[in-house]
């Protein structure tokens, strides 16, 4: 199994900066691909940013020149930079986690708890 925990969440005014961070621990295989999702108040999960652990990404349209996702393999981490944020992004962040706990074993979903983050002036 493995555990996923976020952080950075936080208050923030419009136009500024976030920086989140996932960290996965626990035993497993490997982990494979990695992303942040997001939920607003009455909405539905939406998928931000995915990397696969080859380093391929893709945003979604509406934070791509802002947003900035990365991850460090050896450390099994994963981190969203957020720029020029929007009263939009206001969200509870979640860290999603594709891991193969054992080889020859299909892989499984995780997820952290999740960090607000709140934009607001």
């Amino acid at each position: 199994q493995v555990q996923l925990v976020e952080s950075g969440g936080g208050l923030v005014q419009p136009g500024g900066s976030l920086g989140l961070s996932c960290a996965a621990s626990g035993s497993y295989f490997v982990i494979n691909g990695m992303a942040w999702f997001r939920q607003a108040p009455g909405k539905q999960r939406e998928l931000v940013a995915s990397i696969t652990r080859g380093g391929i990404i893709e945003y979604a349209d509406s934070v791509k020149g802002r947003f900035t996702i990365s991850r460090d393999n050896a450390k099994n981490t994963v981190s969203l930079q957020m720029n020029s944020l929007k009263p939009e992004d206001t969200a509870v962040y979640y860290c999603n986690a594709g891991v193969t706990e054992r080889p020859g074993i299909n892989a499984k979903d995780y997820w952290g708890k999740g960090t607000l983050v709140t934009v607001s002036s």
